[in-house]
């Protein structure tokens, strides 16, 4: 039996791809990852700020699209589905990664004093050796956002999705969307302006 010709699923919609996977069209599937790949590890390195850490959260990403391909219905656009799941795979290692990196108070105090998380925006030594990376500076900043800004900024302004799409991903109304993507521009280039002034007094 010849194998088919894949070419012909390069113009196919989004959402007659997953209908095709859900008929188990495996191709079909093959497309979607091709299709997808590059963005997704981009959003989940964004997120993440770790490259090895997005390759992982993308493979889980499409391995739970795999898995639950019939949970997707065409009342949304695929790439809201997709995106929504590769965030929930962000936010499920980012409560992972903070519990880790936590620094308690409690530890060495008696209880009541809370938990604080000691963060430094300072330039560290080991990181002069991309000090001529300005992409490296535009992840640090990203990297600082509180995690809803974070996930706004990205999915407007790294992904370019529409604020509808954006809204349906974070369950929250579009004004709020729009709110938040202002504060969160308004937090990158604050911080921004703050790593080139260190960036001066440095050199």
């Amino acid at each position: 039996m010849p194998e088919k010709n894949n070419t012909e699923y390069k113009n196919i919609p989004d959402e007659e791809l997953i209908s095709r996977f859900q008929n188990d069209d495996n191709d079909a599937f093959k497309e979607i990852v091709m299709r997808y790949k590059d963005r997704i590890v981009n959003f989940l390195f964004r997120f993440t700020g770790n490259k090895e850490s997005a390759e992982d959260l993308s493979q889980d990403t499409f391995l739970k699209l795999y898995k639950n391909k019939h949970r997707y219905s065409e009342i949304a656009k695929f790439s809201t589905w997709l995106y929504t799941i590769a965030l929930n795979e962000a936010k499920s290692n980012y409560r992972k990664e903070k519990k880790l990196k936590t620094f308690s108070i409690n530890d060495y105090y008696d209880e009541g004093h809370g938990d604080y998380q000691l963060k430094s925006e300072d330039i560290l030594p080991d990181e002069e050796a991309n000090s001529g990376n300005e992409a490296f500076y535009i992840q640090r900043a990203i990297d600082s956002l509180i995690k809803k800004h974070r996930e706004v900024i990205l999915l407007r302004d790294v992904q370019e999705l529409d604020y509808a799409e954006i809204a349906k991903i974070l369950k929250v109304p579009l004004g709020t969307v729009r709110s938040r993507l202002n504060r969160a521009r308004e937090s990158l280039k604050i911080t921004l302006e703050n790593i080139h002034k260190q960036k001066k007094i440095r050199y």
